[in-house]
Parts: structure tokens; C-alpha cells; sequence
């Protein structure tokens, strides 16, 4: 069990609600001035001008009644005057309590009352800590404790967790125990990053006997746990906590404390003391994931026994997230490219239904695309996802699509390569590799010269229209940032030559182009799914007619076969290294076998070729 602090205390409204009715004759001097004088003066936060009403000691009253903000850590309290009875030297005055515990929820609302006595002529409340509520005794204070959901895992696609345990410090402290309160919370706030303010609240509204945790610091956070072990009044234990990826990082995200800029990224009901996700699913999936507490108000003397339930606010379960990452795919994913250091992402998806298996990326990705280890970003980035690079030779399968269409053009009819430099069309097109005399085997070896000279050969809006068959550039929707890719229009002859070998201005990412050589194994583009039993975000696409899937499936396979994704074992596939910007390059393999569809990008020169083959045999 655990306790929590709800929100920074806000002014409190000076305004009181007065509606009064009255039994009895009233003889001069009226109760009814020093009833108002009190409840006005309590509210307004004026306790000692409220003590002066009562006949209490004066300190302890207006104690009691200033303590009730911090015990309660409250928003606002609004009183309102109900009946008042007078009986001789004696009168009884109701009146109603609302308090906004800043949570979100309905104010806390009850009814009390409080007793008066006219001595010498003059009112005064009869003191009591019933006044504050009925059920408050004397010695007694107002408290919040909360219980907290155990927060669930996030799970791959046959229910198993994608977290690890790691060895986790917790800090905190038992408020009873503070020998300078302020002192020490000032310290912890300044080394965790934890709003000083909320810290300190959120302490004193909690029951002084009990350890209260603030702060949970991973192996990673040496620095900031070292610290804290050398200031006064700070209390750490140390257990094995599910925090950590196991795998998929940047799709699992992290967890970490409760810092005032990632508090403000969650909001209410998760307060300092809590461990929130900081990246990934972990926090766009936190509600769900960590559930909402359950807070209760108590009543209860300083050593925490005789506690009596006041208020109760009831919470929500947390629930797994489950993905459609399988477990085995992803492994070989992240295994075929840890040894390179460049950034390289693989994304594989399964062609029947567009569940995403694999989104890996290497430490050198994750080092340029992903959060920091301090980053309060939630959206970190996966580039196997999100990435943006041109596909080269790769996007040749929508290129081919778009010639199919036109009926003088065959895949056995001859097709000229060139190699070395060319100018087609105004663009400079370079091809070392085998030359070949027929439109499939060009399509196997990737000669760019030959596909860049077939520009005229289709309208200029065709290579968009035969894109978006294969949803490239469609309106998907994850839960993660991602990029489905973009074709703009050609704008001249140049950039309708370097569109046709996937240059130019044309932009993909590893997952769209996975959804790409899915929908050639399958004949369907369907859209990525990421979350399990989520509903689609953008309707499936047929990509072509029945009669040219063979054909492109044909063409992959030959590419597999005798091209540039020989030895790779799959069932279709076509590599190639892609030169951009200024002097980059990233080596693409795009591919399928059996069940999976995949695309690797590599950043600079590399043999994707060889990682694909590496993939293909994990999966084996």
C-alpha cells in the first residue's frame, strides 16, 4: 500500500456559501456573526482570525484547522452554513463540506456541525476536531493513502513479457522520522528532477509512520543514487523489478520517476513516488498499463493505528498491452544487425494479416534515432519504423507494376543496360553491376540505367498511383511515430527518370517497404497492425490484378535466385545500395519467405544481402 499526494494546493476560494435557517427566537447578541466570522475565516485560510471565534487554544485551533490543507493536500474547500438552532446559552450550527482533492473526480462532500456557548453576553464555538469532520477524534489527523494496481507487463503476441528484471534502489522516506523536512526533500527534489513543491506536499499529506517511496532509480542512474544515499532522512531498499527491454527497446520504451516534466506529460492521478513510462509503449500505453489508484481519505492518530476510512475513490486494474511482436523474429532481427556500427533497422511483418513481428535496430540506430538515456522524450524513435531513406533498386517492384499496366510491355521483351555513367533525361545514372539484355533479368541484377531510360514509357502520375497500391504514403495509424513513405509527383524529366530507380524525392521507411514485399508475397497490402486485436487503421489494398502477382512474384524470386539477392534463401527479394544527400548511402534488402516479409536499411555501404541470409537462417 502506498500513499500519494494528489495535486499542488491551489488557492482556496474566499467566498462562503451562506444559506441559513434558524429554529427558535434569537435574542441580541445573535450566534449566527460568530458562526459566519468562523467559517469565513476558515476557508479564507485566515486560522487564526477562525481560532479567535472558538473557545480553544488559540494556536492549537488554528493549527488543526491549517493542517487540513497539507493532510489532505487539497485544491479547494468550500463551506456552506445549513440550519443553526438556538436553545438559551446554547446553539447548534450544520453546515456542509466540499473538497476537490485535485484528482479529477467529485468533490469529497459531507456534512458536520459545530456546538456554541454564550458566556458573558458573548458566542463562542465549542472547539472540537469533530468540527473539521464528524469522525475525527482528539489526537487524530486526515490522511491519503492510496493503493496502487501492480503495473502490468507488455507482452508479444503469444503473452509473454518483452521486460527484463533489473536490480532497481528505491528512495524515500518515513515523514514521522524528518528531522528538517524541508531540507531533505529540497535535496532529493534537486537530485531527481522532482517538483519541490508536489514532493513536499505529498509528504505531508501522507501518514507520518509509514515509509513513503519517492523516487525508484535504475542501474543506470549510479550517479543520482549515489547522492542520495549521502542526504539525511533518506531510506532506500533495493528489489528486482520488470523495468527494462528485454528486447525492442525503442518499441517497448523505458520506465523511470515521476519527474515533474514527465508528470505534466502523464498528468493526474501519478504523483513523485510513482515509476512512469518516460519512452515507447511504456508511456503512451501508461494508463492502461499502471491502472489509476484507489485513494482514500483516513482518519487516524500519530502511530497509525484506530485508522477509520473517510472518503474512498475507486481506482482502475491495469491490463498487459500485447503486441504482435513474435519473440523468435525478433531476436533474429536484432542478432543479424548488433555487429554492425552503423545505424541499421529491420522490420518484418507477417504478409497475411500485417501484424508487425520484428522492429529492431542496432546500438548505432538507437545512439542517433532513439531517446537519451535522460530523455524525457515519450516518442522515442524507432528508425525500423520511421526511418526515411530512398529505396533505390528496391522500389523497382513498384516500377515494374506501373509498366506491366501497359500492354506493349512484357518482361521477356528486351531491355538495353548500360554501364558507367549516363545522363537520362538530365539525371546522372551510374551502373557497375552485370549487364543484361531482357527486361527480367534487369529486373534481377538491379540495372539502374535500364529502368531510369523507361521513364517515357509511363505517365508521370503513374509511379504514385502504383506506390500507393503497394500503401506506400497511405494514412496508417500505430501507436508509435512511423512513416508510411511518400512519391511526390515528378517535376521534370530528371526527377521522373531518378523516380523510376527510387531516387529523387521518393522516401520510404524499413516498415513500409516489409508492407511493400508483403503484399507482392500475399497479392494484398494490408496495413500495419502492432497492437493485438487492434482494428485496422486504413483498409486492406489489393495490389494488383490476379494475373501480374505471379508475374512480380516470378521477378522477386529470379532476383533471389540469379540477382542481387542471390543466396539469401528467400523466396523473393532484391537488394541495392542507394547513394543521397551529400556522399550517404544505405543498403537496402527487401524480401519475403515463408510468412515473413522483411526489409533491411543499412546506413552507408553495406552487404544487406549478407544480413538478410543471416536473418533468414535464425528464422529457419
Amino acid at each position: 500500500m502506498g500513499i500519494r499526494r494528489l495535486r499542488s494546493t491551489a488557492a482556496l476560494a474566499a467566498t462562503l456559501l451562506v444559506t441559513t435557517t434558524s429554529a427558535g427566537c434569537f435574542a441580541e447578541p445573535s450566534p449566527l456573526p460568530t458562526i459566519r466570522n468562523f467559517l469565513v475565516a476558515w476557508q479564507s485560510g485566515k486560522y487564526g482570525k477562525a481560532a479567535k471565534q472558538t473557545n480553544g487554544d488559540r494556536a492549537a485551533v488554528a493549527a488543526a484547522l491549517g493542517a487540513v490543507p497539507s493532510q489532505l493536500d487539497l485544491a479547494s474547500l468550500h463551506l456552506a452554513l445549513g440550519r443553526v438552532r438556538q436553545i438559551g446559552e446554547d446553539a447548534t450550527a450544520q453546515f456542509s463540506v466540499s473538497i476537490d482533492l485535485g484528482d479529477g473526480g467529485s468533490p469529497w462532500s459531507y456534512g458536520s456541525s459545530m456546538r456554541l456557548h454564550r458566556t458573558n453576553g458573548k458566542w463562542k464555538v465549542a472547539w472540537s476536531p469533530s468540527i473539521i469532520h464528524p469522525a475525527l477524534g482528539q489526537g487524530q489527523r486526515l490522511a491519503i493513502v492510496t493503493t496502487t494496481p501492480k503495473r502490468q507487463g507488455i507482452l508479444d503476441d503469444r503473452g509473454h513479457t518483452l521486460l527484463k528484471p533489473v536490480k532497481v534502489e528505491i528512495f524515500g522516506v518515513t515523514p514521522g522520522r524528518l528531522a528538517n523536512a524541508d531540507q531533505t526533500l529540497g535535496r532529493l527534489a534537486k537530485i531527481t528532477h522532482l517538483d519541490k513543491d508536489r514532493v513536499i506536499a505529498h509528504v505531508r499529506s501522507a501518514p507520518p509512520q509509514k515509509f513513503l517511496p519517492l523516487v525508484t532509480l535504475q542501474p543506470d542512474q549510479v550517479a543520482d543514487a549515489a547522492q542520495l544515499r549521502q542526504v539525511a532522512g533518506v531510506e532506500r531498499s533495493s528489489r528486482p523489478m520488470y523495468v527494462a527491454p528485454a528486447v525492442a527497446d525503442e518499441i517497448v520504451g523505458k520506465l523511470g520517476p515521476a519527474t515533474a516534466e514527465r508528470l505534466q506529460q502523464v498528468g493526474a492521478p501519478y504523483q513523485p513516488g510513482d515509476t512512469i513510462g518516460v519512452s515507447g509503449l511504456q508511456v503512451l500505453e501508461q494508463r492502461k498499463l499502471a491502472g489509476t489508484p484507489t485513494v482514500e481519505v483516513v482518519a487516524q492518530d500519530s502511530s497509525g493505528s484506530n485508522t477509520k476510512s473517510l472518503f474512498q475513490v475507486l481506482g482502475t486494474e491495469s491490463q498487459p498491452v500485447t503486441t504482435t511482436i513474435d519473440r523468435k523474429t525478433q531476436n533474429a532481427a536484432e542478432n543479424a544487425l548488433k555487429a554492425l556500427h552503423s545505424p541499421a533497422s529491420l522490420a518484418a511483418i507477417d504478409p497475411a494479416t500485417g501484424n508487425i513481428l520484428a522492429a529492431a535496430n542496432n546500438a548505432a540506430s538507437q545512439r542517433k534515432y532513439g531517446a537519451g538515456q535522460n530523455d524525457d522524450t515519450p516518442q522515442q524513435n524507432s528508425a525500423a519504423l520511421n526511418g526515411h531513406y530512398p529505396p533505390g533498386m528496391t522500389f523497382s517492384i513498384v516500377t515494374t507494376r506501373a509498366l506491366l499496366q501497359y500492354p506493349n510491355q512484357e518482361v521477356t521483351s528486351s531491355l538495353t543496360c548500360l554501364r558507367g555513367t549516363r545522363n537520362i533525361g538530365g539525371q546522372t545514372v551510374t551502373y557497375s553491376g552485370p549487364v543484361e539484355r531482357t527486361f527480367q533479368a534487369n529486373f534481377a541484377v538491379g540495372c539502374t540505367t535500364a529502368f531510369a531510360s523507361q521513364y517515357r514509357a509511363i505517365a508521370p502520375q503513374d509511379l504514385p498511383a502504383s506506390a500507393a497500391r503497394f500503401g506506400i504514403g497511405a494514412p496508417w495509424s500505430l501507436p508509435l511515430p512511423s512513416f508510411s513513405g511518400s512519391v511526390p509527383a515528378p517535376a521534370n524529366e530528371a526527377e521522373r527518370a531518378a523516380e523510376m530507380i527510387g531516387r529523387g524525392r521518393i522516401e520510404v521507411s524499413p516498415l513500409s517497404m516489409a508492407l511493400l514485399a508483403g503484399a507482392v508475397s500475399s497479392g494484398t497490402w494490408r496495413p500495419p497492425q502492432f497492437l493485438k486485436d487492434a482494428s485496422p487503421s486504413v483498409p486492406v489494398r489489393n495490389t494488383d490484378s490476379s494475373d501480374r502477382i505471379p508475374t512480380l512474384q516470378n521477378l522477386m524470386l529470379r532476383a533471389a535466385t540469379y540477382g542481387t539477392a542471390k543466396g539469401t534463401r528467400v523466396s523473393g527479394g532484391v537488394s541495392d545500395t542507394v547513394p543521397y544527400g551529400n556522399g550517404q548511402y544505405v543498403s537496402w534488402f527487401v524480401g519475403y519467405r515463408q510468412g515473413v516479409a522483411f526489409a533491411i536499411a543499412v546506413e552507408g555501404k553495406a552487404k544487406a544481402d549478407d544480413l538478410a541470409a543471416k536473418f533468414v537462417r535464425a528464422q529457419s
